[in-house]
């Protein structure tokens, strides 16, 4: 039964038109927004993790804020740069807050994208050791990150006071289970299969085959799951795609959207950080078109949850707006269900 997710950037400015003009604005309306799909049906609160822009930055807080907020809906990071984070750090934030939720915590994490700073995990404190590349930093805290929440011991005792090795406290039971590689390749999702983490999947991947976005991105699914049984795994991954689905309803949509309809409906292929990519199409028109393009999206088809990017800066009552209008009148014909019990575990 495929979930489905919001995705939200988060970002703010003083812009004309914005509906987050600070900081502030963007934090309380992530939360808002949050309550709000959770009462229209969604089944995820996601926030992707940038920084040194006017994005979120710091993800914990909202996600306990909207924890506290809510009972069913999932909340996660789409995704955390984990060349930036202390790894133990993070595990104590990131246990706290999914005891806040019940369980409810889905951490997409990677080695981070294009950024606006030079070598901003160096600014934090972080940079590679002899040899390393980032990526291979991000891996290492990584690793770190994992073993702390599974509960292993961490840091030797004090012998005046115990003995062995602590463990991080406290400790969530299940979170090593939600944790998500963000992979923007087929080569790093077949090792984050590898690794037993969830995969992440985003409108973006650093390669082209010359295929349509949708089967380049099946195909790299595929991969992954035939090298996470390959692998061994004890328990059931999850796969996530993104998209943009702007639905046109009304004369507010037809405003905002009408241009992109004409001009962003169709993949673009271009260079990233050095490497051709393939960025894949926006859906935006009627309900209905959107639902058959949609059913037939081989990498939608492919996973079990799809997360709709929102344009958060057109404020909560809008993007609620957008969100049930997909729920009601697209969501049923690619395979979604309302749930009527936790999305957790």
């Amino acid at each position: 039964m495929l979930r489905i997710g919001f995705l939200s950037f988060g970002h703010w400015s003083p812009l004309e038109g914005s509906r987050t003009r600070t900081a502030r604005d963007s934090l309380l309306q992530g939360i808002d927004l949050a309550v709000a799909a959770e009462e229209i049906g969604v089944d995820g609160a996601f926030f992707r993790v940038h920084h040194f822009a006017r994005q979120q930055a710091a993800p914990f807080p909202l996600l306990a804020a909207i924890a506290a907020r809510t009972s069913r809906i999932e909340m996660g990071t789409g995704v955390i740069d984990m060349r930036y984070e202390n790894p133990l750090y993070m595990a104590e934030e990131a246990a706290g807050t999914d005891l806040i939720s019940g369980g409810r915590l889905q951490l997409g994490i990677s080695r981070g994208s294009p950024e606006p700073a030079l070598n901003g995990a160096a600014n934090f404190g972080y940079v590679p050791a002899g040899g390393e590349e980032p990526g291979d930093m991000a891996r290492r805290h990584t690793e770190v990150f994992r073993h702390a929440i599974s509960g292993a011991g961490v840091a030797e005792a004090d012998p005046r006071q115990a003995s062995g090795l602590l463990p991080i406290q406290p400790h969530s039971p299940g979170l090593s289970q939600r944790i998500w590689w963000g992979a923007g390749t087929r080569k790093t999702a077949v090792w984050a299969a590898e690794q037993g983490m969830n995969l992440m999947s985003s409108t973006l991947l650093t390669e082209d085959t010359g295929v349509p976005f949708d089967q380049l991105q099946a195909e790299q699914i595929q991969l992954y799951r035939d090298a996470w049984t390959e692998a061994g795994h004890t328990f059931s991954p999850r796969v996530s795609v993104s998209r943009s689905v702007i639905p046109i309803v009304d004369d507010e949509d037809r405003r905002y959207f009408a241009l992109s309809a004409l001009r962003e409906t169709r993949d673009q292929v271009g260079v990233l950080d050095g490497a051709m990519s393939r960025f894949g199409k926006s859906y935006i028109g009627e309900p209905d078109v959107l639902a058959e393009e949609l059913a037939a999206d081989a990498a939608v088809q492919s996973a079990d949850t799809l997360m709709l990017t929102v344009p958060n800066q057109l404020g909560v009552d809008y993007n609620a707006k957008l969100l049930r209008n997909v729920i009601e009148h697209i969501a049923p014909t690619i395979g979604w269900e309302r749930k009527t019990t936790t999305t957790a575990g």
